[in-house]
């Protein structure tokens, strides 16, 4: 339980309008947000850069590759 409070702590922290300027460090693009994974989505690196104590860490070694039923849920959003 305290980790779910911890994750909504960070949640709250995380400033969409810095969210919203920030881009992929690899490819330039547009990132989609995604709450409730906490994560920073690149579709054209095929990235999930993670967001800690709602700090974007925006490092490709730090960034989770997508799968590629992933990839195809976000072109739905």
């Amino acid at each position: 339980m305290a980790d779910e409070d911890a994750q909504g702590e960070a949640t709250a922290r995380a400033d969409p309008r810095v969210l919203n300027m920030l881009v992929c460090p690899r490819t330039r693009t547009e990132l989609v947000y995604d709450a409730a994974r906490q994560e920073l989505i690149s579709r054209a690196a095929r990235l999930a850069y993670p967001i800690r104590d709602g700090i974007p860490v925006m490092t490709p070694e730090e960034a989770r590759p997508l799968e590629d039923e992933e990839v195809r849920m976000l072109g739905k959003r």
